[in-house]
């Protein structure tokens, strides 16, 4: 290959990485882009974990064997099966050495070093490939793991030069790696509530607002609890803020717990002492069963005064969703209402009947500027 299609090369290796929007994509680009530059048949790109010992395959595409997947979720290797995962990297750096590809054929041999024959010689036997170039691919001096390219058995054999031009390739892959890391933090940073380690209010409106979406286009059952927890400024001006925090930390792991017995449940810190739980799919009686078990372990903390809890769901008489906001509205209603009835279970929308106050209370048009807030008219009442 000419200079000017391996710069081309390269810079399409760093394009496709580049457009990459979650780390699958990345991984998939950097394995097609060395599959392409390097003229190969098949491409995959591993990652060395050091703490169970072990090369675990992220992404294979091109020529894939049966067995290949493209993602696949179990693919690993021991790593003393590659020793120069472990030894040739770090002994060839130790003494100043530069992290360097190598070539395997089919044949037996790896360049220099006769009668030796390991795991990816057999595998390249095993999956009709005649030859595979490997490149360690490094992050902050460490190696992270490793980019491999084949060809197909009867193709031309890869020679040094390109097993130098894998190891710039492998450069470029690592760059694009640490870029997308760094994008994947400041997006789980966008989303998440430092407090709790929680989703937030963000990331509830965006997948809030994709739910109703799919719940308009094809039913999907959209069900929304937003809970309040009760006594926190109480704790705050007795006990301290650090005090209140951990209350809402350990608020935030029950509702986490709970939220896991709701198959794809978002569960979301909204701001102070407002909680909720987002469900997309299961039926709305699973949903409130959660919500349920929240409110008895809530009961349970050894601060806090329980939790006032609200249930919006398509699926209940609550009448058209059209928009987030109307099911986040009927939440909030329901949720207010448990608090001024200082129900020890959560209040489900839609379910005291055609005159039901939380539906009503929801779909009133908005309160003057000067009239105590709509959602509050329940605030006082007792049952």
């Amino acid at each position: 290959m000419g200079e000017n299609r391996r710069l081309a090369a390269v810079v399409a290796l760093a394009q496709g990485m580049a457009a990459a929007h979650t780390p699958r994509e990345s991984w998939r680009a950097a394995a097609l882009g060395a599959c392409r530059a390097l003229e190969g048949s098949f491409a995959a790109l591993s990652v060395w974990e050091r703490e169970r010992g072990r090369l675990r395959v992220l992404v294979n595409v091109g020529d894939r064997a049966p067995e290949e997947e493209e993602f696949p979720e179990g693919e690993a290797y021991p790593v003393h099966q590659f020793p120069e995962i472990a030894e040739f990297l770090h002994e060839r750096w130790a003494s100043g050495g530069e992290p360097d590809a190598w070539v395997e054929t089919a044949e037996g041999p790896a360049a220099g070093q006769p009668g030796y024959c390991h795991q990816r010689v057999a595998a390249l036997r095993r999956r009709g490939r005649g030859c595979c170039v490997v490149a360690p691919i490094v992050q902050h001096g460490r190696a992270w793991g490793e980019l491999y390219v084949a060809r197909p058995a009867g193709r031309s054999v890869f020679d040094r030069s390109d097993a130098d031009f894998a190891t710039v390739l492998a450069a470029v892959v690592a760059a694009g790696l640490a870029q997308t890391e760094r994008l994947e933090e400041a997006r789980r940073l966008a989303f998440t509530d430092p407090l709790t380690g929680l989703a937030n209010r963000r990331a509830v409106d965006v997948r809030l607002e994709e739910a109703i979406e799919r719940h308009r286009e094809d039913g999907v059952v959209v069900s929304l609890v937003v809970c309040d927890l009760n006594g926190l400024k109480r704790v705050n001006d007795t006990l301290g803020h650090a005090v209140g925090d951990r209350l809402l930390e350990r608020f935030g792991s029950v509702l986490s717990l709970c939220g896991a017995t709701v198959p794809g449940a978002l569960v979301a810190r909204l701001g102070g002492d407002e909680f909720c739980l987002l469900a997309v799919g299961p039926a709305a009686d699973e949903v409130v069963k959660a919500a349920d078990e929240l409110c008895r372990r809530a009961a349970e903390l050894e601060l806090g005064e329980g939790v006032a809890c609200g249930v919006a769901s398509t699926e209940d008489a609550i009448g058209p969703v059209p928009s987030a906001r109307r099911l986040f509205r009927l939440a909030d209603a329901a949720q207010y209402r448990a608090k001024a009835l200082r129900a020890d279970r959560p209040v489900v929308a839609g379910r005291e009947g055609p005159a039901d106050p939380v539906v009503r209370l929801a779909d009133e048009p908005p309160a003057a500027p000067d009239a105590p807030a709509e959602r509050r008219r329940f605030r006082g009442r007792r049952p």
